[in-house]
């Protein structure tokens, strides 16, 4: 009974660690079919008794979260296959415990059994040895081969004789093995059980063997063997968790590649490619990926095409208003302001009441007249500079900085061109000349800057598309506070580099100053050195 009760509790703490250990791994495996608060059972009595399994469901979604959603795949499946093995472990030492016990109890019961036919039939063939002190001295030696029994020799009345020298009772006897823990022995041990053989020859009673079961020794032995399958299972697991860190690594390296893929199309990256792995599922991924980076490269190309395309269209649309307004509305203003002098020049010759309003009408007409010229030189600026195209970019640039030095002779500025080719067409120079014009313009009205640099560096890089056009203003005025939105002039100028494929970047600070970087990529010409330095 005391077996088959400790039996029972073994196999129901293995099979509840397997259920725990199984339902850990679903909730981890398919945390969506975990059950929602909105279907949680409601309270049997009062909200007192909630809030201990409202605390235990707190603590285990955090400890959820922290030791298994926040680790990789690679570590969860590592996670899964350790708490299987050691589920499979557990039932393996359960079910070796078991057969152990069993195997033990068998053992010793055969060894008793095998003792006591032992001693009767010694006693058979020795019943014509004389005295019988000699043969109960002698009867351990003849028993010295019975294992796992302890026997004890008594006379006649009953007084334990000692062992003789020739032979060692098994109780002495040992075999080289270390003996077993003792909790290990208190799962296998078979209680231990006591025979009295008596030991009769020619009908008298000379004495009596007293057999008493000793599991020490097969408990010895069925741990070391138990000890050598440990060690070699655990050598195996920790060789196959190896084996799965590295093939998972191999497998799931393609999927790091793709995520770091996918950061780059982020940051509008769309040259990346990934290596196609050799695994048909993540190729299909890996190939479906670079097709999404083709077309997505081609289509920023073709939109960089449009928008240059755009741009153009304003430049050429803005040329010719800007001709219009030179060509027709310049001489109609001119034709009009000479008109009105010479009636300012006919009303002064002539001697009439009304020739003193004449006069005044036509002083009037010529002041709205050179309004009009200012309004009209102004709308010619704004459209396009007249000395573009005429110039080089370095001398327009630098003729609107002296302007500008003339205007506002309290700030310092100075122009440091490098490496400038003559021109980069009407888009990229008027680009440029726009730049230039606003952040003067901010740093002068808004910054109140004591101190302009301007640089512009023409960079040539290794293949068609690395050549640049570098832009750097830099103040020492108030700066801007961290969050400030950009006016409307800057974010003109974001929208028109935005169509010529360029980059816009503001440093400032309260108190340090800005710094405006402008990048524009500019064709190459063929055999274009970078231009000279002016």
């Amino acid at each position: 009974m005391r077996e088959r009760a400790i039996r029972r509790k073994l196999v129901a703490f293995a099979m509840t660690v397997t259920f725990s250990a199984t339902a850990e791994a679903g909730k981890a495996i398919a945390p969506s079919d975990l059950p929602s608060r909105a279907s949680a059972p409601p309270a049997i009595e009062g909200g007192g008794k909630q809030k201990p399994v409202r605390a235990v469901r707190r603590t285990a979604s955090i400890l959820s979260r922290s030791l298994w959603y926040r680790r990789s795949v690679r570590a969860q499946l590592i996670i899964t296959f350790v708490a299987f093995g050691c589920v499979a472990a557990l039932i393996a030492g359960t079910v070796t415990i078991l057969q152990a016990r069993k195997s033990t109890r068998l053992e010793i019961a055969a060894s008793m059994r095998m003792a006591e036919v032992l001693v009767g039939e010694t006693a058979e063939l020795l019943q014509r040895e004389p005295p019988a002190e000699h043969f109960l001295a002698g009867l351990p030696a003849q028993l010295r081969f019975v294992r796992h029994v302890r026997i004890a020799i008594r006379d006649a009345s009953g007084a334990p004789l000692p062992p003789s020298p020739s032979g060692a009772s098994p109780a002495t006897r040992g075999d080289g093995r270390a003996p077993a823990p003792g909790w290990f022995a208190a799962l296998i041990a078979p209680p231990v059980t006591t025979r009295e053989v008596p030991v009769v020859i020619k009908g008298q009673r000379i004495g009596s063997v007293s057999l008493t079961s000793e599991a020490g020794d097969e408990i010895a032995e069925v741990w070391e063997n138990t000890f050598d399958l440990a060690v070699a299972s655990l050598l195996v697991g920790l060789a196959l968790i190896g084996t799965l860190h590295l093939l998972l690594g191999r497998v799931l390296d393609p999927l790091t590649g793709l995520a770091a893929g996918l950061d780059h199309l982020e940051r509008r990256n769309y040259r990346v490619r990934l290596i196609r792995p050799r695994a048909v599922e993540l190729a299909a991924l890996t190939d479906r990926f670079n097709r999404l980076a083709q077309a997505l490269d081609d289509l920023r190309a073709e939109n960089a095409r449009l928008q240059r395309r755009l741009v153009t269209a304003q430049d050429d649309e803005r040329r010719r208003t800007a001709l219009e307004l030179h060509d027709e509305v310049g001489p109609c203003l001119f034709g009009l302001k000479a008109n009105a002098g010479s009636l300012v020049k006919a009303a002064g010759a002539i001697r009439h009441p009304l020739a003193d309003a004449l006069s005044e009408r036509a002083r009037e007409i010529l002041d709205i007249v050179g309004h009009l010229q200012g309004i009209n030189r102004s709308l010619l600026n704004r459209l396009r500079p007249m000395a573009l195209g005429q110039i080089p970019l370095a001398d327009l640039v630098a003729g609107m900085i002296r302007d500008r030095a003339r205007q506002h002779p309290e700030t310092a500025f100075t122009f440091a061109p490098e490496t400038l080719r003559p021109s980069y067409g009407d888009s990229v120079d008027l680009t440029v000349y726009r730049c230039v014009q606003e952040a003067l313009t901010n740093a002068i009205r808004h910054a109140r800057a004591g101190r302009v640099d301007i640089e512009l560096i023409g960079k040539q890089g290794e293949d068609a598309d690395g050549a640049r056009l570098e832009l750097v203003i830099r103040d020492d005025g108030c700066g801007m506070d961290a969050g400030t939105l950009p006016g409307r002039g800057l974010t003109g100028l974001q929208e028109r580099l935005a169509a010529l494929s360029g980059s816009c970047t503001i440093d400032s600070a309260a108190g340090r100053g800005t710094a405006l970087r402008i990048s524009i990529p500019v064709p190459v010409v063929a055999g274009d050195g970078g231009g000279a330095d002016r």
